[in-house]
């Protein structure tokens, strides 16, 4: 019998992480299957990588399959903007189950179109919260003049923007650094990653704005993907589509762990109910319909289920 070719599986967090957990369900799952002979590499940062570079490798096909956030992709596939809308998403279970459906559809053929990529699934990262070293942040008037660390998205630095903060962009291995060196006096993230990064050491103060609801991509190169036979893609979707359903029920359930144990460490967190919500999200509103404007409309219904330019109120 023909030896599997090796497979290739990267991430780019540590072992707390769920997504390190689910990729290494998948790896698992995978193990003697006629797709490849798995070698799980789950935190590429630990060896100096960048996140970047991860996903670079795996376009170029050195690796075979990894996750990213969807923002790191937005600028060369334009319609994932409609996954980082700023305040657009207040029911994960709908955003998912709209991914699962036509939503997904549509993106998956978008990033085909625009890169070198293929969509296996799309994975819960969890609503984004803002975490801070000077002050609570309840309005916009209080992010004024602060520095925010995000990812490499222009989406995600507008809208960071237009709440007052100076938003700057860092890898994914130079976030703990420059949250403890104190480069930025802020940074915004799911409550996992506080506790995942120990962000919540130099970051006394938690604002739960829930700006945006994070949708990691499983991505795996396209060329790679087409050259497996029928029988091969059918065993790699239903291992993508069990670690899928593991994944989004761990990261659900620890959103609500991971607050619990941000106040018993003595972290002052805002619920929503303390802060102007209304106010944030009128802040960005210019941003918000910029984006739309360029979304196709089939897309914002799918995705949004509505109108997004009146989101519902919590």
């Amino acid at each position: 019998m023909k030896t599997p070719p090796p497979l290739h599986l990267a991430g780019y967090q540590g072992g707390t992480s769920i997504l390190t957990g689910a990729l290494t369900h998948l790896a698992r799952r995978l193990d003697d299957s006629s797709v490849g002979t798995p070698h799980l590499l789950t935190d590429v940062t630990a060896i100096g990588q960048s996140a970047a570079s991860l996903f670079d490798s795996v376009e170029r096909g050195e690796r075979q399959i990894g996750y990213m956030a969807s923002g790191y992709l937005s600028a060369r596939v334009p319609e994932l903007a409609v996954l980082d809308l700023p305040f657009s998403v207040q029911d994960r279970a709908a955003a998912l189950a709209a991914l699962d459906g036509h939503a997904g559809e549509l993106l998956r053929d978008a990033v085909a179109r625009q890169s070198g990529f293929q969509v296996l699934a799309f994975w819960d990262n969890g609503f984004r919260h803002i975490s801070n070293a000077v002050r609570p942040l309840r309005s916009p008037a209080d992010c004024q003049g602060l520095v925010i660390r995000t990812l490499d998205s222009e989406l995600y630095r507008q809208s960071l923007g237009a709440l007052g903060f100076k938003a700057i962009t860092t890898d994914v291995k130079e976030l703990v650094r420059v949250v403890q060196d104190g480069t930025v006096q802020a940074q915004e993230n799911p409550l996992t990653n506080l506790l995942a990064f120990d962000l919540w050491k130099h970051h006394p103060h938690v604002s739960m704005s829930g700006h945006f609801f994070g949708v990691l991509l499983l991505v795996c190169p396209r060329t790679w993907h087409a050259q497996l036979s029928t029988a091969q893609r059918a065993e790699l979707q239903a291992a993508v589509d069990e670690a899928t359903a593991v994944q989004r029920k761990s990261a659900a359930a620890q959103d609500d762990s991971a607050l619990q144990r941000l106040r018993a460490l003595g972290v002052q967190v805002l619920g929503p109910e303390a802060m102007d919500l209304p106010a944030l999200r009128e802040a960005t509103a210019a941003v918000r319909e910029t984006y739309l404007q360029s979304l196709p409309a089939e897309l914002v219904q799918a995705y949004l289920h509505a109108d997004a330019r009146e989101p519902a109120v919590p």
